[in-house]
């Protein structure tokens, strides 16, 4: 069944129109009609079962049926992604908003290969936005994480230091393992995840994140690509104390 997003909040029993860009989908290139059955989500993130009752070229309303449960996770998680090349960011908030990521954030750090080019930050944090939005649909969520602009260390610092948890993955951590970290963390609802860049983050970094009172941890004995770790990361976490598995 397809997703769409509509204006405004909506309510059972009520009216709603689709965004524009929804429409247009809708009927151009779907080609649906009236009496279709879809997902609505509204600008706050509720979920209803929905029937198209008007269909037009560039507008389309519909009847919203039935407010279906909220399945957002129960923490919050915000990964902060040292600054990969374009395509593997673009998978990272692909795959992080399939998982229930609230929030990714690319990070300048030492190793970084590709360089942020501040002229263009916005159209790419757009194009991401995007992709997360889309990603949502496809997976029946109801709120796309957040994806904020490139980041320097030091603007993240102070929003680092506010998660019940921050945990870094990092391939030098000896026998610290995600599992013992819910054991003896077992009530953290915001917990932030570092993640190094293709070059791996410095010792440096690691230790102003320990400064920070992160705590490193191993995903196992294999070296992961930036991409995978993300990824593999954020599932063990939504396993550990969120709602997968």
């Amino acid at each position: 069944m397809n997703s769409f997003y509509i204006a405004g909040r909506g309510e059972p029993g009520t009216q709603a129109s689709l965004l524009p860009e929804e429409a247009r989908h809708a009927a151009q290139v779907l080609r649906l009609r009236p009496g279709e059955a879809f997902f609505a989500v509204d600008e706050g993130g509720a979920r209803f079962l929905a029937e198209l009752t008007e269909v037009s070229k560039d507008a389309c309303a519909c009847a919203l049926r039935e407010a279906l449960p909220d399945n957002e996770p129960p923490v919050r998680l915000t990964v902060y992604q040292g600054l990969p090349k374009a395509d593997k960011l673009e998978l990272i908030a692909q795959k992080l908003t399939e998982l229930g990521a609230a929030r990714l954030v690319p990070v300048k750090m030492e190793r970084c290969v590709t360089k942020a080019d501040a002229k263009d930050a916005e159209k790419k944090r757009e194009r991401l936005q995007r992709i997360a939005r889309e990603a949502a649909k496809q997976c029946k969520r109801g709120r796309a994480p957040e994806i904020a602009p490139p980041q320097s260390w030091k603007q993240c610092e102070e929003e680092m230091q506010r998660h019940d948890l921050l945990l870094v993955p990092w391939e030098e951590a000896q026998g610290r393992m995600l599992k013992a970290m819910r054991e003896e963390f077992p009530g953290a609802r915001d917990i932030g995840l570092v993640i190094g860049p293709e070059g791996g983050m410095s010792g440096a970094e690691v230790g102003a994140l320990a400064r920070l009172g992160a705590l490193p941890v191993t995903l196992g004995p294999r070296i992961l690509r930036t991409e995978t770790a993300a990824v593999a990361a954020c599932a063990m976490t939504m396993l550990l104390w969120g709602d997968l598995g």
